[in-house]
Parts: C-alpha cells; structure tokens; sequence
C-alpha cells in the first residue's frame, strides 16, 4: 500500500532565511554576539562590515562548516539544526568561498558534474554535455567546458564556482566577496545574473562584500555588522553610501575630534601630537626617511595588485594607511619588506636605493612588525629568546665575530631576552620556551622587543594590534608614537579606522591596489574615508 504513495517533493524556489540571536565564541573570543537577521525569499541580501566583523562566521553556521553555541536558524519559518555542510546541501544552501575549490586536474565539465551530489559510476557523456550546454545557456557566462582550471583566468575561475552552486539549483545562495578577484565588468556581470535569478524567484541571496556601490546596485537589503554585532538594517532604496560607512566605521564621521579629546591620560602618548604634524610637512623639503614610487607588484593569482603606489613618510611622522582588506595591503608591505618580488618602481630609504635585504635593513635602521607576526615574523619552534636574536644573532655582543659561523655568545641571547620579557611584559614560561606556545599578544610583544631595539629611521607596521587586548593595544600604540617621537618614520597599514585615526599624521586611502585618496589626521572625515575605503570614489 505504502508505494501507491508519491515521496514529498523537494522544496524548489526561494526560502525565507531568518537567525536569532546567533552567537558563536572561540575560547574566549565572541566572533558572533546575538545577531538576528531575516532575508526575505526572492531577495538580495549585503553583509557589510571590516574584516572580522562576523560576516563569515555568520554564514559557515548558516551553510553548517560551524555550530553557533546559541541561538537559531530558521528556514520557511521552522527550526533547523544546521550540523554539517550535507545537511544545509539538503535544504537547498549552496555557498561560492572567496579561496577556490576547483578541481585543477578537472575539465570545467567535470567540476560541474563533480558539484552535485550523485555522480553515476557510469557518466554518459553525450547526454551529460548536452545537459550542461543547455544549462550554460540559461547564464550569461561562457566557459569551455573541456577546458581545465589552470587553464581560466581568476575571473572566469570565479564565474565557474559560481556556475557549480548554480547547477546544483540552491534555494539560498551564499556568495563570500565573490568579486574580489573580478573586473568591475565581470563584477557587474555575475552580480546582474545573481540578481535576475534572485527576482525570477529561484533562489535567495546573501552576498558579503565591502563595495558599496556593489550593495547600493544590487542588493535589496543590507546588515552591517561591527565587532561581532548587527549594528544596522536596512533597505538599500532607503540607504547611501555615507550612512552604511559611519555604521560601519562606528560613532558619526563628526566624533573622531571627540574621541581625542576624551583620551585618558594613559591614551594621550597615543594621540597626534600636533608641533610633530607640522615638523612633518614643514620638513618637506629634506630626505624622506621612506620613499615608494610608481611601485606595481603581481598578486598570488596572477594579475597585477598594485598599480603604480606613489607614497612618501617623512621623519619624525606616521603615515595611516586605510583601506578594507584585500585591496593590495598585505602586497605593499610585502613588497616593501622583501617578501614579494616588485614588478617596477622605486624605494628609497632615506633617499638611497633599498632592496630589503639583511644587510640593507640594518645598515637603513628599517623595522617591520608584520601581520600574523608567528607566520612571518617568527620561527615558532625556536625560543623566544632565539626569536629575539633573528635580527642581530651574527653582531657583536651577540656573536665574538661578524664572521657568519664566528662565536655565538648563547649567555648574552638569553640575558638580553630576559630584559626585553621583563620591559615588554611578555608573558612565558621563560626565554628558552618555543615562541609557539605564547598567546598571540605575546608573540606580538616579542616581535616589539627584538623590532623597536636600537636606533631606527623606518618603521613599517601591517595591524599591529589585530586580535589583542586593550592593554596589549594601548601599550604597542604607546610604542609606536615613541618611534615616530624620536625622528623615525612610521609607515603604519591599519583596517581599523579608530587606531589610524588616533595615530596618524597623515592618512592615505588604498583601494583596488591603487591610492585613492589623501588627507591630513586633523582634517580627515571618517564617512569620506569610509566612502573611499568601499571604492566609491576613483
């Protein structure tokens, strides 16, 4: 009897996605705090905000790579319990990741194929081509399906991820900052589709993005989020690029003054000493301590991520660098530092050429306090006081000799590094235990120490707070201002627009690998900043 019965048929269409209160933490870190949001069916939905915001533990609880501790999610209205990406597969949530998960070896046919979820022992090809031609034919895009992914271009690979959650037909489409590695033509393009599939009714959209005009022309309601929170909701027709920047951002572009002035006096060696900005620009006409011009460098995938960067920090000041991640930052510090080759253009320390190499960088007095200091600052199984020595372990006092292979002085490495943990706060076992085992604010101060030891002319810092404590904050802050206090220059790389706002003297705006923007601290305008920031003005 029970086989005269038809099974239930699969929901198709779009659904209605709603959270509540969703909170997920890490140890002690709260990446998601309450966040409760509703994405109507048939729609495009933004996430909006700086880099670790939440946006994308957000989404991996919706589409099951993460469990939130509290809350709930909601589709069509009932509870489900998302625990694993094959379930969020079964209530039709597809999600296309910012990294690539193409199959290199594969043709694009293949990849497409190899998207859903029962792929036959047996594929009979000339059907299954036919199938696929027709469905590349409901898209704007064109790809040669026998072509492989090593063969596409970032856009096209892109367009490709796309198409595989597109042919698996999701009722909810997760895009994570899909048009990262695209043209704003290709952009335009694969978000007009988007969109079109969304009104048809098909599906629902979440993008994440930090391009405001993508926001303003395609979605239809956006969620900023800050620190973890969602701080706004909007429908884009009743939004501008200058309210979703000061959401973002935080108080209103008029508080920046404020907020200075309200500075404790334990904050005040962190605020713009005003007599420095102006030795800065008045001493315009000598050397600068750090000179970049016309500089371009290739990107990891291939195409050019920085165009021509003209930028110059004069001593004695800290030039702010803003912008939203991934808009060739980490490129130009890399560039600068050695750790990328420089396609073209110039760097000068203080007017002389500079390659980056050892020997350059102790005869200019350069220092860098990288991003993620224990991937690219540190050796993680060596000690902290080893890690400490990396700079100068083959001078004297350190070594008898300045011959490489001369009389390391090992007594001399541990005392030092005893002092600098005593001076800097570190928290460790000691100064023989791995650099690995401390918290990463330690890790930070360590690098501090062995960077901000001796005279320096140039300092470059890349998020030199990211992730630490407030105290951990206000002491490195404290730190920097002295460098700059004592005639060097800081080139300081920041996605938080508070602490280049605090520091600087001077703040220049990086969007799409290029500078779009320049202003003095005391003249700058967080929602102008902001707008710059989301690549509103070129």
């Amino acid at each position: 009897m029970s086989d005269l019965i038809p099974p239930p048929k699969p929901h198709t269409g779009a659904l209605t996605l709603e959270t509540y209160q969703l909170t997920k933490r890490f140890g002690s870190f709260t990446a998601m705090d309450s966040v409760t949001l509703r994405v109507e069916p048939g729609s495009v939905h933004a996430l909006l905000g700086e880099n670790g915001a939440g946006k994308s533990t957000l989404v991996k609880c919706v589409a099951g790579f993460q469990r939130a501790e509290e809350g709930a999610i909601l589709i069509d209205g009932r509870e489900q319990d998302i625990a694993n990406p094959v379930v969020a597969r079964a209530l039709g949530i597809g999600m296309v990741y910012q990294h690539f998960t193409l199959a290199p070896g594969m043709s694009v046919a293949e990849n497409l194929l190899l998207a859903g979820d029962h792929v036959p022992a047996l594929i009979d090809w000339k059907t299954k081509r036919a199938e696929l031609q027709a469905f590349l034919a409901t898209t704007p895009f064109r790809l040669d399906l026998d072509a492989k992914p090593s063969e596409l271009a970032a856009g096209e690979k892109q367009k490709l991820e796309l198409l595989k959650q597109l042919y698996l037909r999701p009722r909810l489409l997760i895009l994570d900052e899909p048009t990262s590695v695209l043209t704003p033509q290709e952009a335009d393009e694969v978000l007009g589709h988007v969109r079109a599939f969304a009104q048809s009714g098909a599906c629902s959209v979440i993008i994440i993005t930090h391009k405001f005009r993508e926001v303003m022309a395609y979605a239809d309601a956006v969620t900023v989020l800050r620190k973890g929170r969602a701080v706004h909701h909007a429908q884009v027709a009743e939004s501008s690029p200058a309210l979703l920047a000061s959401a973002m951002m935080g108080e209103s572009a008029a508080e920046p003054a404020a907020q200075a002035s309200q500075a404790t006096p334990a904050d005040a060696t962190a605020t713009p000493v005003a007599p420095q900005a102006a030795s800065a620009s008045g001493a315009a006409a000598s050397v600068p301590a750090l000179s970049v011009q016309a500089l371009c460098a290739m990107g990891d995938r291939g195409t050019m991520a920085l165009h021509g960067i003209n930028l110059q920090v004069q001593p004695g000041e800290i030039l702010g660098v803003a912008g939203v991640s991934g808009n060739g930052q980490r490129e130009l510090v890399e560039a600068l530092v050695g750790q990328r080759p420089r396609a073209s253009g110039t760097v000068q320390v203080g007017g002389q050429p500079y390659a980056a190499t050892r020997e350059e960088n102790r005869r200019f007095m350069v220092r860098s306090l990288p991003e993620e200091p224990l991937r690219n600052a540190c050796v993680g199984d060596l000690s902290v006081a080893e890690n400490m020595a990396l700079r100068d372990f083959d001078q004297p006092p350190l070594s008898r000799s300045r011959v490489l292979g001369g009389l390391l002085q090992f007594g001399q490495w541990r005392s030092r590094a005893r002092a600098w943990i005593a001076e800097y706060g570190i928290k460790t076992q000691g100064e023989n235990a791995p650099i690995r085992s401390l918290s990463g604010g330690n890790v930070q101060r360590a690098v501090l120490a062995r960077e901000l030891a001796g005279e320096i002319k140039v300092l470059i810092a890349a998020n030199p707070v990211f992730g630490l404590d407030f105290a951990a904050v206000r002491d490195i802050h404290a730190r920097i201002v002295q460098v700059r206090t004592r005639g060097a220059g800081v080139l300081l790389i920041s996605e938080d627009l508070d602490e280049l706002l605090e520091l600087s003297d001077r703040i220049v705006v990086m969007s799409e690998g290029r500078v779009v923007f320049e202003t003095t601290a005391a003249q700058a305008d967080r929602t102008q900043l902001g707008a710059h920031m989301g690549g509103g003005h070129h």
